[in-house]
């Protein structure tokens, strides 16, 4: 028998794009294509996937509007498609959809972002996702974290809520190729991976990155790796005022094909957020061996367990204190660099994208 028609939302899948997302939708193709299931990508002008994958093939729907991209033209595609499944990376999906729609919500910031004051915006919205989850016959969360988060706030039952965590590409490997000259890295560094959003918590870790020791600041260099152009200019005038911007180096966007290379360079990795869904970057570091230093926020606690260091988000004093013990200790890098690739092995394909398989045929009724 085989599997079910998948249709995906694809549109995360622009060029340039470095998202969570888009690696979890990359992540659930392969897998699919490699379980032989015939898959239709559903994008805009700019969506690209950006490898042959046997299986997957890419349809453009015009539309500038979003509701009537979701509610008018992607039911019309999956009805035409025969499409028996249709999953979404996101909170949404189409209402009057012709097959079961599952939906992937990785986190609830798009509702009451800390520092923006949008109460009609986010009412709606909250009404919205209400309604979606109520719709979807099945909801993917990254983490336990994620779970109980959204069973609270969209007052739906947490046992409608599957947790599947998102899959660990095969490229991430302690084996990757050095790649920090070419981003103008030119000493030992200490990485971050991500956007510059406020929940980021980058200017804490710039205050903390100024409270290490200066031995420890000439030794490694603080690389912040992402693409922001409206969060970097503060984030350097901090530094600038902290006194370290010549040990701070801005490496912009990274290629994917980059990023293995980039993590397992650095003499640590480090993810302060406030909160987080599931903290990707933290799990892609441990499995290229690289020690890590997470907050203690949102699902990275759960994610990193006993493999890395856990510091207090809201204090760069025990963030540094944290950094400080990786940087100076061979014998404590050496043991989170065993403990984070022992955690890291256990992100298989069949535990992260295969599972999402699994999701999909049982809502489709098991293919065709």
């Amino acid at each position: 028998m085989s599997g079910p028609t998948v249709g995906v939302d694809g549109r995360e899948l622009r060029a340039g794009v470095r998202s969570g997302i888009r690696r979890y939708l990359v992540e659930v193709l392969r897998a699919a294509s490699r379980a032989g299931w015939p898959c239709v990508v559903y994008g805009d002008a700019s969506t690209v996937v950006d490898e042959a994958l046997p299986g997957v093939v890419t349809r453009v729907l015009a539309g500038r509007l979003t509701q009537v991209w979701d509610q008018v033209r992607l039911p019309r595609a999956l009805r035409e498609d025969g499409a028996t499944v249709f999953l979404s990376p996101y909170y949404k999906g189409p209402l009057a959809a012709p097959c079961p729609v599952v939906l992937t919500i990785h986190d609830l910031f798009f509702i009451g972002y800390p520092g923006r004051r949008r109460p009609l915006y986010d009412a709606t919205l909250i009404r919205l996702a209400r309604l979606y989850a109520r719709r979807a016959a099945a909801i993917v969360a990254d983490s336990e974290h994620s779970r109980r988060e959204i069973a609270a706030r969209l007052g739906i039952d947490p046992e409608r809520v599957t947790v599947i965590p998102v899959a660990l590409g095969p490229e991430f490997t302690p084996a990757a190729p050095p790649v920090s000259v070419r981003y103008g890295i030119a000493s030992s560094y200490v990485l971050y991976v991500g956007n510059f959003q406020p929940h980021k918590n980058l200017p804490r870790l710039l205050d903390a990155y100024a409270a290490l020791p200066e031995a420890l600041r000439a030794a490694h260099a603080l690389v912040l790796a992402g693409g922001d152009g409206a969060g970097r200019p503060p984030l350097e005038t901090r530094a600038r005022a902290l006194g370290v911007a010549d040990r701070v180096v801005f490496a912009g966007l990274v290629e994917d094909a980059d990023l293995p290379g980039l993590y397992a360079g650095a003499s640590a990795a480090v993810l302060p957020s406030l909160e987080e869904g599931f903290g990707l970057p933290a799990l892609e570091a441990m499995a290229c061996g690289t020690p890590v230093v997470v907050s203690n926020r949102g699902a990275l606690p759960e994610l990193v367990a006993d493999a890395g260091l856990v510091a207090d988000a809201e204090r760069p004093a025990d963030i540094a204190g944290a950094l400080g013990r990786v940087l100076s200790d061979a014998g404590l890098r050496a043991e989170l660099r065993r403990r984070g690739l022992a955690r890291a092995s256990l992100y298989t394909a069949d535990r992260t994208a295969g599972r999402v398989l699994e999701l999909l045929a049982r809502v489709s009724g098991g293919g065709r």
